[in-house]
């Protein structure tokens, strides 16, 4: 019975992260997470490098704006495939790290979740200073240990 609640509780927040929503839109907040103790967390390789391809740190922007995404040592997968060394993108907009890594990532306006495998989106901000950020998430949206992360980068979007 507990296997039963703990993969139907996997399976809601599996759904709930990636709602089917297209890439770089905001879906309604994931449910309050799971106990960590209910989630592993995945192994990161120790080369494994998540990156900002584009824009540049510092660049000026118009809004909509491309922003693609760069991994090295490790390779993308779908949310919910579950292939050793694997993940998917979640790009955090003008926000900070969670302070809990070993919950799913948030699913909102400023914890953009691609987990159909996407490595680039289309971002709309407006006017103004923003920052940008990426974290490597596994297949159940739970960030790596250790994480892999990007540099935050800024840019300005031009009125």
């Amino acid at each position: 019975m507990l296997y039963k609640l703990t993969a139907l509780t996997v399976s809601s927040l599996l759904l709930a992260a990636c709602g089917g929503q297209p890439s770089g839109s905001a879906a309604p907040a994931a449910p309050a997470a799971a106990p960590a103790a209910a989630l592993p967390r995945s192994a990161a390789p120790a080369d494994a490098k998540v990156y900002i391809i584009s824009p540049a740190n510092g660049a000026t922007v118009a809004s909509p704006f491309k922003v693609e995404f760069g991994l090295s040592g490790m390779g993308v997968a779908p949310a919910g495939v579950q292939f050793e060394n694997t993940g998917h993108h979640h790009l955090l907009v003008d926000v900070d790290l969670p302070e809990d890594m070993s919950v799913p990532l948030a699913n909102d306006a400023t914890h953009l979740h691609f987990g159909k495998g996407q490595t680039e989106t289309t971002v709309t901000l407006p006017p103004g200073t923003h920052t940008l950020q990426l974290v490597l998430g596994d297949s159940l949206h739970i960030p790596f240990d250790p994480p892999v992360i990007s540099d935050k980068i800024t840019v300005t979007v031009a009125p």
